[in-house]
């Protein structure tokens, strides 16, 4: 017998959902969540912020509603908890407080949502140049407001923090984004599927003027970025708009190209993936329930494919009453009856996707950086590196792995894997597909210690 009906791992918008839907209709869950609060990247302590930094805004605010509808007695919350593998079984196994255990279930949620997309470009390693997303944790988590800084990409994220700073009395030094006004204008095509998302778009919109109103300025079409270390220990961004250098000396350099699928643990899984090219990142294959290939794995949120908050919260309820139906809580019609209320979210949720896609793609630069560019933070490999051993014959992740140890450090590819795919797709001599590369346990870096103390059961399953 199974120690718990459903384990989801991952506490963000779909976990969350996930639970309160499976446990209000009998089905003990545990969640394994790495963060100290359930509430995922978007909704990180909001529990804890509650009637606090207003200037994070009512959508974020809102996500405290998930948050309290855990709050229920077949739901138990182990946080701090990292996965770092999963076996047939479905077995779980997981790291907290520096001991591992292994836990089984009847089901499995995947729910692990996204990361942001490495933004390289000489000098992005520089100490004061990092992801918007991180200024926004730490905006989140301690208060911190970030200071006399630059925000550097595209994607409507930036406006997001951009109007949090201003409310907070923190304004951005200035806005560069690397968007084109002939990607905007591709864009229209999408504007009247995107209309069934219009709250999305009048609130991108109201952030975009309020950014105008607080004087900030925008520099659109913007390529070429180069950050260096300045001798007060400012960072010194350079960059050309309309053909012009221009540059800016700032505190922090937050770079942002919006996020893409968090893979590892669904590849490590077995289960298949196919690449998005709208988004440009590979995403795990799954029904409208989330259901994959994988007898009794599910996956759910931005994990599966990007949506936003919204969208994750609406799949995670199709995937708990997926799995509600086929541990026989629930017929087929009960669960398509109780589902058209998500459907129709989901769909709302989505239908801006394909607007904002072609209106933010990523750069040609970013994903193919220049040669001089480090690629992998962890060993230090440049892109020069890679691709003189793509043109020595290697023709995958794995090759380059081996001849540079590109992927292996700390992060295991979390950080370069998407940039390699970029170099490899633009040095390939073949219209051969490239494929995701593989995960392997752990999936996560833990303690040798960890794994000569598990029990001789759980060595077994592992």
């Amino acid at each position: 017998m199974a120690d718990v009906d459903l384990i989801i791992i991952g506490a963000g918008p779909a976990g969350m959902s996930a639970a309160a839907v499976a446990a209000r209709d009998g089905i003990r869950v545990l969640i394994l969540d790495e963060q100290p609060q359930p509430g995922g990247q978007i909704y990180r302590n909001v529990a804890q912020n509650r009637g606090n930094r207003s200037w994070l805004g009512q959508s974020y605010a809102a996500g405290a509603c998930l948050v309290d509808a855990l709050k229920h007695p077949g739901i138990t919350i182990q946080s701090g908890a990292t996965v770092w593998r999963l076996d047939k079984g479905p077995f779980v196994t997981w790291s907290r407080g520096g001991i591992s255990q292994t836990t089984s279930a009847d089901h499995v949620l995947l729910a692990t949502g996204a990361q942001e997309r490495p933004v390289p470009f000489p000098g992005w390693t520089l100490p004061g140049v990092m992801p918007a997303g991180a200024a926004q944790i730490l905006m989140k988590t301690a208060g911190l407001l970030p200071k006399n800084a630059v925000l550097a990409g595209s994607g409507p994220l930036l406006y997001l923090i951009a109007a949090q700073m201003i409310d907070a009395g923190s304004a951005p030094q200035a806005l560069v984004e690397t968007q084109t006004p002939r990607q905007m204008l591709r864009a229209l095509s999408h504007l009247p599927r995107a209309m069934f998302g219009a709250p999305t778009l009048l609130k991108g919109l109201t952030l975009i003027a309020k950014i105008r109103a607080a004087g900030v300025p925008r520099y659109t079409a913007a390529s070429d970025f180069r950050a260096s270390a300045e001798a007060n220990g400012d960072i010194g961004f350079r960059f050309r708009v309309k053909g012009r250098d221009r540059s800016l000396t700032c505190g922090l350099l937050l770079t942002h190209q919006g996020v893409i699928p968090g893979t590892h643990i669904t590849r490590a899984a077995g289960i298949p993936h196919q690449w998005n090219a709208a988004q440009g990142a590979f995403q795990p294959e799954h029904d409208l329930w989330g259901a994959t290939d994988q007898p009794s794995l599910h996956v759910a949120g931005d994990s599966s494919g990007i949506g936003g908050a919204d969208a994750a919260a609406a799949a995670g309820e199709l995937a708990a009453l997926n799995i509600l139906c086929q541990t026989g809580h629930h017929s087929t019609e009960t669960r398509d009856q109780r589902a058209a209320r998500a459907r129709a979210a989901l769909f709302r949720a989505r239908a801006i996707r394909p607007f904002l896609d072609t209106a933010y793609p990523p750069p040609a630069e970013i994903l193919t950086p220049s040669d001089d560019t480090i690629v992998c933070r962890c060993e230090e490999v440049s892109a020069g590196a890679i691709r003189h051993a793509i043109r020595e014959g290697a023709q995958g992740h794995r090759q380059i792995k081996t001849s540079l140890r590109c992927g292996m450090g700390p992060c295991q590819g979390r950080m370069c894997d998407a940039t390699l795919r970029g170099l490899l797709s633009a040095e390939a001599t073949t219209n051969r597909a490239i494929s995701p590369p593989r995960a392997r346990t752990p999936i996560k870096p833990i303690a040798l210690g960890e794994l000569a103390a598990l029990s001789p059961l759980q060595e077994e399953t592992t």
